[in-house]
């Protein structure tokens, strides 16, 4: 057998012999099997990888000494009340999708902050870039490089994915440089992670480590199926669990992002909760998936097309609604005054509703309605246009009265309280509940980059 033949001058010399042997032929995988040629990604990517960026990101971060916090400290030593800043570098990846004005789609978490972006194209070419808007809600941002001779990957049509097919993931991990890895798409529609607040995660084990954020996961002909964007890394590199935002949501993002430099999410006003077995049962309804609506707020875009309580969205717009978080993450797609057709069961029986998609209000509550100790404080819902919104879940303390029994407390104005008496929260309501109770009450709180305890007692 030829490899018998390959190994034998080897094994000879080895042993001290000496033979006539054939001068050595290099050894090369052959073109064909049996006539077959072997299967190779190498076309497809060929024209995929060009598209693909590399991203170096550089910031100013603010660095104090706790001791220069101190006005008697400062003082003393006669130092400025000036705060030292330092440069921190860090890497990513992009994906241009639109050659002719220069469109790139990366993570929010890949620029934010960033004073400087450099994209590097894969024939070498460094270029300046600039944010054209970001949406921290689902970790999507669009920055704009000069166009001229830049190759674009084109969207597929990421809902006709299933689990099995194969993809490719093509990045900058670790810093290395273009790096392409292939795996199979492991699940669909992966949320509840607690990664951002809008979640509809393609699950993949191609592998993906830090630096692929903001990279390509493509199809075997090389489209855009998904933008990688978080791993789970229990030891801080690849176990073959990675997650990639869908491209139909990146493209509607997109789409509102270079129209408005934000996405403007809307709202129909209801609070809802999964559909359960226990409540399947309870509705006497045969449906497995849905999401049950649990309450709706008078005047809103819900009350306005008949959703009352009780009802289970069972589609939207003609898509499958699985939970609770799949309705949340259908309407959170669509735009302000956007029509919205609803397909539901009411006592069993299907019905359609159509809606237009209000425009988010966060919910607001003064602290005297909610608890003595609160009196003079104003609490607000982290509503999906606000800066917080992807970066901390609580309730936002939207204002404080001077001399107030809220300021005597201790809370201050943007503060954020993530929990009550231990237990998380993400809303005025579950502050409400929560604190409404007698006793002491013990609040999480986030103070700019500090994390806080305070007891009211």
């Amino acid at each position: 057998m030829n490899i018998q033949r390959t190994l034998l001058p080897t094994v000879l010399l080895a042993l001290g012999l000496a033979i006539a042997v054939p001068a050595p032929v290099q050894a090369a995988l052959p073109a064909a099997v049996d006539g077959q040629p072997l299967p190779t990604l190498a076309p497809m990517l060929e024209r995929a990888t060009p598209a693909v960026v590399n991203i170096a990101t550089e910031s100013r971060v603010t660095a104090r000494n706790p001791l220069l916090d101190d006005p008697f400290f400062r003082h003393f030593f006669n130092i400025p009340d000036q705060p030292r800043e330092r440069r921190a570098q860090s890497v990513g990846s992009g994906v241009v999708v639109d050659a002719r004005r220069g469109y790139v789609i990366t993570n929010h978490h890949v620029v934010d902050g960033a004073s400087t972006i450099t994209v590097t194209l894969r024939d070498g070419r460094k270029l300046n870039a600039r944010i054209i808007g970001s949406d921290p809600e689902s970790d999507v941002a669009v920055i704009q490089i000069p166009s001229g001779n830049l190759t674009a990957l084109p969207l597929a049509n990421s809902d006709a994915l299933r689990v099995g097919d194969f993809v490719v993931a093509i990045g900058n991990p670790f810093g290395l440089g273009q790096t392409v890895t292939s795996g199979i798409v492991s699940a669909l529609g992966r949320t509840g992670l607690g990664i951002q607040g809008y979640e509809d995660f393609i699950q993949t084990d191609a592998s993906i480590n830090p630096g692929n954020s903001g990279g390509a996961l493509v199809n075997l002909n090389g489209e855009l199926v998904g933008i990688n964007t978080a791993i789970i890394a229990p030891g801080g590199g690849n176990v073959g669990i990675g997650f990639a935002i869908p491209s139909n949501m990146v493209s509607r993002l997109m789409n509102q992002i270079v129209s408005h430099g934000s996405v403007r999410r809307g709202q129909l006003g209801v609070s809802v909760q999964d559909l359960t077995p226990d409540l399947a049962r309870a509705f006497d309804i045969p449906a497995n998936q849905g999401a049950v609506i649990a309450q709706v707020s008078p005047g809103s875009a819900a009350a306005r097309a008949g959703l009352k309580e009780g009802d289970v969205v069972m589609s939207v717009n003609g898509k499958p609604i699985r939970d609770g978080g799949a309705l949340r993450n259908a309407i959170g797609l669509l735009e302000v005054g956007e029509a919205v057709q609803l397909d539901i069961l009411r006592n069993g029986k299907p019905l359609t509703l159509n809606a237009k998609v209000g425009e988010y209000v966060p919910a607001k509550t003064d602290g005297d309605a909610i608890n003595p100790r609160l009196a003079g404080a104003a609490f607000e819902d982290i509503g999906p246009n606000s800066p917080l919104a992807g970066r901390v879940q609580g309730v936002l303390v939207a204002s404080v009265e001077s001399g107030s029994p809220a300021a005597r407390a201790g809370l201050r104005k943007n503060d954020v309280i993530v929990a009550v008496n231990r237990q998380r929260i993400a809303s005025t309501a579950e502050l409400r509940q929560l604190a409404a109770r007698g006793g002491q009450l013990l609040f999480n709180l986030v103070r700019g980059r500090e994390e806080l305890l305070l007891v009211l007692r």
